[in-house]
C-alpha cells in the first residue's frame, strides 16, 4: 500500500472530463480529491479543503498559473503544486514562468495518468507530507503504520480483513463503494458470487464500530456503502 494514502489533492482544471479522469485516478490511489474550474475557485477551495497537494492547470480562463500558486501559497505557503502545461509554442515560456513561480514539477499535455500519480508521490514526499499514517474520519481514527483503531478514543480490536475493509472506506470518506470495488480492493478478485462477504463484514464492522454510538457506515441502496462521521 503506498504511503501517501489519506492525502488531500485539489485538482484545477477547466476541462471537466479531464479534471474527472484525474480524480478518480488519485481517489483509487487512496487520496482525498476536490476540484475546481477556474482561478479564483482554486483559491477558495484550497482555503477550505487545506490541500497537501494541487495539480494546475496553468491554462484557466479567469487567471494565469502563476498567479494562482500565489493565491494559494498565501493561504498554504508550502504546499506542492504540479503544473499542467501546454505542448504549443507558450509552452516553453509557461514552463519557466510555472518553476519561478514555485512550481514543484510540471508534465506537459498530453499526458499519462500514471506519470502524474508517480511526480504527486515525488512531491508529496519531498514535501514530507507522505509520512502522514494516519487516517481520520469523525472521532474515528486508524493508524496505518500500528494497525491500530479506536472511536472516541476507545481501542477498537479488528480482524485482519476487517481492518483493510475499514481502512479502504476511510481512504474515500463520503463517497460510496459498489461490492465490486470493495471485492476487488480488499478480497482482490472480480465480483461475482460474493456479494454475501461482504455484507457479512460490514456487519462485523458496525458492531464493533457503531454498537451504542451513531452510525458511521451507511448503505446507499443501489451505490455501497460509505463511511461519514457519526451524526
Amino acid at each position: 500500500m503506498p504511503t501517501e494514502t489519506g492525502l488531500r489533492v485539489l485538482v484545477v482544471d477547466d476541462e471537466a472530463s479531464l479534471a474527472e479522469l484525474l480524480s478518480t485516478a488519485l481517489r483509487y490511489e487512496g487520496w482525498e480529491v476536490r476540484c475546481a474550474g477556474d482561478g479564483a475557485g482554486a483559491v477558495r477551495a484550497a482555503r477550505e479543503f487545506r490541500p497537501d497537494a494541487v495539480v494546475l492547470d496553468v491554462t484557466l480562463p479567469d487567471m494565469d498559473g502563476p498567479a494562482v500558486v500565489g493565491g494559494i501559497r498565501r493561504e498554504l505557503p508550502g504546499v506542492p503544486v504540479l503544473f499542467l502545461t501546454p505542448r504549443d509554442a507558450s509552452g516553453a515560456a509557461v514552463r519557466v514562468a510555472g518553476f519561478a513561480a514555485g512550481a514543484g514539477d510540471q508534465v506537459t499535455k498530453p499526458f499519462g495518468i500514471e506519470d502524474v500519480v508517480a511526480r504527486l508521490r515525488g512531491l508529496t514526499r519531498r514535501s514530507g507530507a507522505a509520512r502522514r499514517s494516519r487516517l481520520v474520519v469523525g472521532d474515528l481514527v486508524l493508524d496505518e503504520d500500528s494497525r491500530e483503531v479506536s472511536r472516541g478514543g476507545q481501542a477498537v480490536h479488528l480482524t485482519g480483513t476487517e481492518f483493510e475493509l475499514l481502512r479502504y472506506l476511510m481512504r474515500n470518506p463520503r463517497r460510496a463503494l459498489s461490492k465490486a470495488q470493495i471485492l476487488d480492493r480488499v478480497w482482490s478478485y472480480d465480483f461475482g458470487g460474493h456479494a454475501n462477504v461482504v455484507e457479512l463484514y460490514i456487519s462485523y464492522l458496525r458492531k464493533k464500530l457503531d454498537a451504542g454510538r451513531p452510525p458511521m457506515i451507511h448503505t446507499r441502496r443501489g451505490a455501497g456503502y460509505l463511511i461519514k462521521p457519526g451524526a
